[in-house]
């Protein structure tokens, strides 16, 4: 029966040979570069314009990180491709048979995962700011700033979290197109339809991606969130978790 260190290799084997989701983290990277750098360079211009009330809650740090949103749908991509890859070409018959112990198979699969979003996040992540502040000018924050570094870390562990709750739905779900048919319009219009109408605003503030992109907040004058930076990225976690545990519990439970 194989060991940890040899379903950690063979996972890394899997992932690495496969180029749409090694294409997907260079996509979320120079996207959310990209956008970002663009929105700061916008917002430069237009800062004559704005009114008082605009400059005085102005987060040049969270300003830079615009492109978060977009880019986030393509580490999304990549979580569901690490997993629902198997199951689409009937491959994962043969993982299994080769490591027996569910547990392991899944821990496997999603610590290699974890640990390369986690690597290609925090790159994106510091070089969006650098860039995103370059393009501010005069208006940009600095690193050892207060709470600066805690958001530029925080943007990098919230995109990690991103593809590892997507990895979590690809779990339960099996299927890519279920999976991204899902995740896609959750993320990309629900959760912003509900966190923008009144009526439902309370409800959008603990979503996922709402309550995770706290995070990377340095001002936070007007914002009437019940939580703080870490609340909300511990709500994040607890939704992460809740994904993985139920991609666990229905992988022990269904065959293959």
């Amino acid at each position: 029966m194989p060991g940890t260190g040899q379903v950690l290799r063979s996972e890394w084997t899997k992932i690495s040979s496969v180029r749409s989701t090694v294409w997907t983290l260079g996509i979320a990277l120079v996207v959310t570069v990209a956008l970002g750098a663009l929105i700061s360079a916008l917002v430069r211009n237009d800062w004559e314009n704005m009114s008082a009330h605009d400059r005085l809650t102005f987060d040049p740090t969270y300003v830079s990180f615009a492109g978060t949103g977009l880019g986030q749908l393509a580490m999304i991509v990549f979580g569901v491709l690490v997993v629902s890859n198997e199951y689409s070409t009937g491959m994962i018959r043969t993982s299994l048979a080769a490591v027996p112990r569910r547990g392991l198979f899944l821990f496997g699969k999603i610590a290699v995962a974890t640990l390369l979003a986690l690597a290609v996040s925090m790159i994106t992540s510091f070089v969006t700011f650098f860039t995103g502040q370059a393009m501010l000018g005069d208006h940009r924050a600095a690193l050892g700033d207060p709470g600066v570094l805690r958001a530029v870390l925080g943007g990098g562990l919230y995109m990690t979290l991103i593809t590892v709750f997507a990895m979590g739905i690809a779990t339960v779900l099996r299927s890519p197109m279920l999976s991204l048919g899902v995740l896609m319009p959750f993320f990309f219009l629900v959760s912003n339809i509900l966190g923008n109408v009144s009526a439902t605003e309370k409800v959008g503030d603990y979503l996922p991606d709402q309550a995770g992109q706290r995070i990377m907040q340095v001002v936070t004058a007007g914002d009437d969130a019940p939580y703080g930076p870490w609340g909300g990225f511990a709500i994040m976690a607890l939704w992460v978790a809740a994904a993985l545990a139920a991609g666990y519990l229905l992988l022990r439970r269904r065959d293959a």
